[in-house]
C-alpha cells in the first residue's frame, strides 16, 4: 500500500521559511518523478515543484528562486524548503508522484501571515 506522509507545517510571517517533510512508501519512491502540490479550499490542487530520480527539479514561476525541492534516497524522503514565504504561499501542501499520483496524504497545512 502506498503511503505518502507530509510534516513540517506550520503558521509563519512572510518573509520567514518551512521545511517540509514528506515520508514515502519505498515502492512508490524508488522508480518515481516525485512532487509537492499544494491546494486552497475551494481550488484545484496545484503543481509545485518536481524532482526527477536523478535529482533534476523543476518549479513552477511562482516558487522559482524561493523554494527548493531535494530527495534522500536512503529515507524514502522528499523534503521542501521553503524561503521568503508569501501570504499567498498559504495552502494545504501535498506530496506524490508525477505526473501521476492515485493517493494522496493528509498534507500538511502552511499558513503565511502578512
Amino acid at each position: 500500500q502506498v503511503q505518502l506522509v507530509e510534516s513540517g507545517g506550520g503558521l509563519v510571517q512572510a518573509g520567514g521559511s518551512l521545511r517540509l517533510s514528506c515520508a514515502v512508501s519505498a515502492i512508490l519512491f524508488s522508480a518515481k518523478t516525485m512532487a509537492w502540490y499544494r491546494q486552497v479550499p475551494g481550488k484545484q490542487r496545484e503543481l509545485v515543484a518536481t524532482i526527477t530520480t536523478t535529482s533534476v527539479t523543476y518549479y513552477v514561476e511562482s516558487v522559482k528562486g524561493r523554494f527548493a525541492i531535494s530527495r534522500d534516497n536512503a529515507k524514502n524522503t522528499v523534503y521542501l524548503q521553503m524561503t521568503s514565504l508569501k501570504p499567498e504561499d498559504t495552502a494545504v501542501y501535498y506530496c506524490g508522484s508525477f505526473p501521476m499520483n492515485t493517493g494522496w496524504g493528509q498534507g500538511t497545512q502552511v499558513t503565511i501571515t502578512s
